[in-house]
């Protein structure tokens, strides 16, 4: 086997099923690795891959050879991994996700520092709301907000997010202010929902001590903070986004905050990498950069 090149191509698709998003995920084009997948079953001389137009799967032969080609580029990674330890520090690409209104206003003005401090790194970030999963995606890191359950990661706690409960001047002149989270129920509540599940994300408040969620309804629903808080702000509705993302509005006067004695505490943000009996040292460095740098309150 000459071309290692081939042999990751192959495995991403694998772990994708999809040409199309390995082809992204390794900045190529689809015919580029259509070519490669192409060679490498010529080269092997059986079919790896099983195609339809909805979906890619593994031929018998193609599971076979994909258990044995993970095994080898991660022997040949954590040779690498012993190289980098040896000579020059964390070095490669790094792969990370984040949430993008976090990632903008929070982790991507440090991220010059971390860069300049591993001159031999190089970063590849997605931003985005959705839920990834480190290991079928190739992400080294992952900073999620909220409770992580998976027990095949680490999870490393940078804070946590206090949120905000706000509205227009010109929507509460119109329809009231809310005194209390029950009188949600008469209002157009901007809610926060996974669009692929279509669950809707509960808003946290606190009385007495005791903390409980309210599940909210209105005409628009969004998995984009920022833009709820612009439909906010256009006098949409009434929005629950994190203080990070409608601080300079509130001091603006373009929304304004209620309901605050009943604010609960903010979700966690953590920075999660899979478990390993060999943490690579750019996620350690990535990682303990954060802890040290990374500022979370608003």
């Amino acid at each position: 086997m000459r071309d290692l090149n081939a042999l990751r191509v192959f495995v991403r698709v694998a772990q994708l099923k999809s040409f199309k998003a390995a082809a992204a995920s390794l900045g190529l084009t689809s015919s580029a690795v259509s070519k490669s997948i192409t060679r490498l079953e010529a080269e092997v001389g059986v079919g790896l891959l099983q195609r339809t137009t909805r979906s890619v799967g593994l031929t018998e032969d193609g599971a076979i050879f994909f258990d044995n080609c993970k095994q080898t580029l991660s022997e040949i990674e954590q040779a690498e991994l012993l190289l980098s330890r040896a000579t020059v520090g964390p070095y490669g690409r790094l792969r990370i996700h984040m949430t993008e209104g976090f990632g903008r206003r929070v982790v991507f003005p440090k991220l010059g520092a971390f860069l300049k401090q591993h001159p031999h790194l190089t970063m590849n970030v997605e931003l985005s709301d959705r839920v990834v999963d480190l290991a079928s995606e190739g992400f080294d890191v992952d900073i999620r907000i909220g409770e992580v359950a998976d027990g095949r990661l680490i999870a490393r706690l940078l804070g946590h997010l206090n949120f905000v409960v706000c509205a227009s001047p010109a929507y509460l002149k119109q329809h009231g202010e809310p005194r209390k989270p029950e009188d949600l129920d008469r209002h157009d509540c901007l809610a926060y929902s996974q669009i692929h599940t279509g669950r809707t994300r509960e808003w946290q408040f606190q009385e007495n001590g005791r903390v409980y969620g309210k599940t909210v309804s209105g005409s628009l629903h969004a998995n984009n903070s920022e833009a709820l808080l612009v439909a906010a702000i256009s006098g949409l509705g009434i929005a629950s986004v994190s203080q990070l993302i409608a601080g300079d509005a509130i001091a603006a006067g373009t929304v304004k905050p209620v309901l605050a004695k009943y604010a609960a505490p903010g979700p966690p943000v953590h920075a999660v990498y899979l478990k390993g009996q060999h943490v690579s040292p750019k996620v350690r460095a990535l990682v303990s950069f954060l802890m040290a740098n990374v500022t979370v309150g608003g």
